[in-house]
């Protein structure tokens, strides 16, 4: 089985920085992508960032400019940095990964961290 490990959450003020690490282990597989999904109280799961393996990247309109999203292949591990933080952004952040199976592509979600923007 594929797990992933999510670290890098917690409190910080308006106009701060956080980094979130998410490293992929277990059975050997093939990644198509990973990125990352938030999830405020009350509300629908959305897209933070993704990169392909082909080099693409996708940003949800909230946090463009804000965000920027990373991934080490090597040590199959995705960061994303957060800079200038709003309040706004306080959400569970969900990491996930695209495993290549036979004939269809699985997507396995982390745990989650909470990321909390406050004075």
């Amino acid at each position: 089985q594929v797990q992933l490990v999510e670290s890098g959450g917690g409190l910080v003020q308006p106009g701060g920085s956080l980094n979130l690490s998410c490293a992929a282990s277990g059975s050997i597989f093939t990644i198509n992508a990973m990125g990352w999904h938030r999830q405020p109280p009350g509300k629908q799961r959305e897209l933070v960032a993704r990169v392909i393996s082909d080099g693409t990247l996708n940003y949800g309109d909230s946090v463009k400019g804000r965000f920027t999203i990373s991934r080490d292949n090597a040590q199959n591990t995705v960061y994303l940095q957060m800079n200038s933080l709003k309040p706004e952004d306080t959400a569970v952040y969900y990491c996930s990964v695209d495993i290549v199976l036979t004939h269809a592509i699985r997507r396995v979600w982390g745990q989650g961290t909470q990321v909390t923007v406050s004075s």
